[in-house]
């Protein structure tokens, strides 16, 4: 049976569909990436790359900007400045809840039209790349547990019972999805995870602290490249 990946063109993402590939081959894998009025389209590029190297079709959709009306989400155009700090520091200092990078649901909407790509190509399986430092301290609610139970039953219900949702990475933090990834090859030299939307990652926002330590936790050098400070 046919599978379909959701592909932002970052680690996680990357070692999902890369994880697909291996197990099943590339002929039966879909990726699927998304424009949902992000500050910058880099990683629609990154999302294409990884796909050609991997061998794998991709579909690009798009989530309406006007359904994040009202949102503060710093991911999204016009909303404010990126934070240059860890989320560890980010959680100790405003306590549990969502990061100003929460884009409401997106998870969600994305996983939805994955259903529907899945049922229409006759897939059993929707893949996403949640893991368990996403959901730490209820950061980034789509991407916890509960969640994912949650969304797999919707899927499955409202697939007419032929389409499952799968988190492979769920139970793991970023440094043991690095070292999956690095086991079977993952194209990191070709993804993105920063935030900001520069020619090389800054290296001080969130997720380009967690990729930098997991690479580093690994005891192997990030294959992208930085912004010298």
């Amino acid at each position: 049976m046919n599978k379909v990946v959701l592909l932002s063109g970052g680690v996680d993402s990357t070692t999902c569909l890369a994880m697909a590939v291996a197990r099943y081959g590339a002929d039966k894998v879909t990726a699927l990436t998304f424009l949902y009025g992000q500050k910058h389209s880099n990683e629609l590029q990154n999302a294409r790359n990884v796909a050609k190297h991997l061998g794998v079709e991709l579909v690009e959709a798009a989530v309406s900007r006007q359904i994040f009306q009202g949102s503060k989400s710093t991911l999204l155009q016009g909303n404010g400045e990126i934070s240059h700090e860890s989320y560890a520091d980010i959680l100790a200092k405003n306590g549990e809840g969502v990061v100003d990078t929460y884009v409401p649901f997106r998870n969600g909407l994305m996983l939805s039209q994955a259903a529907a790509l899945a049922y229409s190509k006759n897939a059993d399986e929707v893949w996403y790349g949640a893991h368990s430092d996403d959901a730490a301290g209820s950061a980034y609610p789509d991407c916890t547990p509960e969640f994912y139970a949650a969304m797999d039953q919707a899927i499955f219900q409202g697939t007419g019972h032929t389409v499952h949702l799968l988190a492979p990475l769920l139970n793991l933090n970023k440094a043991q999805v690095v070292a999956a990834g690095l086991k079977i090859n993952a194209p990191y030299e070709l993804t993105r995870s920063c935030y900001e939307g520069h020619e090389y990652a800054c290296g001080k926002c969130a997720t380009c602290i967690d990729r930098l330590h997991a690479f580093e936790v690994n005891g192997v050098t990030d294959p992208v490249q930085y912004e010298r400070n």
